[in-house]
């Protein structure tokens, strides 16, 4: 595994934290044209760790960039969310905490010699507040179904996945050390 490589898998990545200011800049007044930045950004979430794998194009620096820019994202889209009054500051600082903690987490670990790859259910915690972000933004409803509604339960959903996935990245350090 090399430590660092620009391929697609990182060319994308790099691209994914080059979406955040725009994303931030026309949200606001602008929440579909926001939406398409955000979710170009989160479809290079997908492609990039999808194309490292397939290709056997991993490397050391993606496994540490990758996750970075997910939290930059999210970090970004949770201010703007709670600047917009769609999210609680309670929501915004738990998974915010959460983020670093688990970036802590993999600083020691590199220190120590230990790389922590991502676990399963940050995963599923990224791609749950993906979702809830896009919703959480989208105005109106369709079919009786508000589409706020459906953000704040994918919110709150995500939020405990990221209060379980930050303990398991706590205790798999833990045990590692």
């Amino acid at each position: 595994m090399h430590i660092f490589r620009f391929n697609i898998p990182t060319f994308l990545t790099f691209i994914r934290i080059a979406l955040i200011p725009p994303f931030l800049y026309f949200t606001p007044n602008s929440p579909l044209i926001g939406i398409l930045f955000f979710l170009l950004a989160s479809i290079t979430d997908f492609l990039d760790g999808y194309i490292a794998r397939r290709s056997n194009q991993i490397t050391k620096f993606g496994i540490i960039i990758d996750p970075i820019a997910d939290k930059m994202l999210i970090i970004a889209a949770l201010i703007l969310l709670v600047d917009m009054v769609r999210i609680s500051t309670w929501i915004a600082v738990v998974i915010i905490g959460r983020e670093f903690l688990v970036s802590l987490i993999r600083v020691v670990g590199i220190l120590k010699g230990i790389v922590i790859p991502a676990e399963k259910g940050g995963k599923i915690k990224t791609a749950t507040q993906m979702v809830a972000i896009i919703f959480l933004l989208l105005p109106g409803s369709l079919v009786n179904i508000d589409f706020y509604d459906v953000g704040l339960i994918l919110i709150y959903i995500s939020l405990v996945f990221a209060v379980i996935s930050g303990y398991k990245y706590t205790v798999f350090l833990w045990r590692n050390i």
